[in-house]
């Protein structure tokens, strides 16, 4: 899919500018529309080469449907700091700004130390340097590393400060599919518990009263009697570390694999994948739904969704 109404071309961004934008003035779509960093705006005034349908322009220029903005992308070399490697990564979805990859297991979303190349991050910067790319590259989230699924990028400052924001706010909506130990009795239900560190282990998280509030809303997909499994969906209000892992091992029914937090080792992995991401897209202002396929093989989530 290619969205329309922008594209990149000697390192400018060129946007068509929307029928909701009509009457903004450039000042107000960087400002109040878009929200963008002070610092950002601020290089963008200092460079005086943010145009109008190619004329250079005040920042009081009220904008009208169809017109064209064009801004300089300030940070193209920034992804020169990431290294690349070629990891077979599978890209979900793609355009000038921001790009969707699915994450197979065993593989940190980013490096846990300086110099190493084996993260999702290093596999996407890869796959940019072969389409002829010279963008940044920045995570919007993280999965955990035996944890598959959509995870979401930015190409560039603009844009990553935008995703950002839309995260904070709640306005990227992802769900989870997780196979459960037991028979979860209710067919949905909200887990609303905070998450703290576990002193006694570095890694592990717990349900503490003086945690950061958590909240997990889950449907209950299909059962498996025969192998004490449940499929649930999951959504979060919140993005705490390990949330959905810590919230059903909370509940008695820790999640298959999942031996950290209680889990019998039924698989070589947790049993939890980033199924499907959707937002506005905050240029276009298209809405975008994106699904992860599974990746295991031996397959895990190999049950009928209902």
């Amino acid at each position: 899919m290619k969205l329309e109404n922008f594209n990149i071309i000697n390192q400018h961004l060129l946007i068509e500018v929307l029928d909701s934008w009509n009457g903004l003035t450039l000042e107000k779509l960087f400002k109040e529309r878009w929200k963008a960093p002070k610092k950002l705006v601020h290089e963008w005034r200092m460079s005086k080469e943010v145009t109008v349908n190619g004329n250079s322009v005040t920042w009081s220029t009220v904008l009208t449907e169809g017109d064209t903005v064009s801004i300089p992308m300030l940070d193209q070399a920034e992804n020169e700091t990431v290294k690349t490697a070629d990891l077979g990564i599978s890209i979900l979805y793609e355009d000038d700004l921001l790009l969707i990859a699915n994450k197979p297991a065993g593989m940190d979303t980013h490096p846990s130390l300086p110099g190493e190349a084996h993260s999702l991050i290093n596999g996407v910067a890869h796959h940019l340097r072969q389409t002829g790319q010279t963008c940044m590259i920045k995570h919007i989230h993280r999965l955990d590393k035996d944890t598959t699924g959509a995870v979401l990028f930015a190409k560039n400052r603009l844009i990553g400060s935008m995703l950002d924001r839309m995260l904070e706010a709640r306005e990227i909506k992802r769900t989870y599919l997780a196979l459960v130990e037991g028979n979860i009795k209710k067919d949905e239900g909200e887990i609303k518990e905070k998450i703290g560190r576990d002193r006694h282990h570095a890694t592990r998280r717990r349900v503490s009263p003086s945690g950061q509030t958590a909240v997990t809303h889950y449907r209950v997909l299909n059962r498996d009697p025969k192998k004490n499994l449940t499929l649930v969906s999951c959504t979060l209000e919140s993005g705490r570390t390990h949330q959905i892992r810590v919230h059903f091992s909370h509940l008695n029914h820790p999640l298959a694999g999942d031996t950290l937090y209680g889990g019998r080792r039924a698989f070589p992995r947790q049993a939890l994948h980033a199924r499907k991401i959707e937002f506005i897209h905050p240029i276009s202002e298209e809405k975008l739904i994106i699904e992860a396929p599974f990746l295991d093989r031996p397959e895990i989530f190999n049950f009928h969704i209902k």
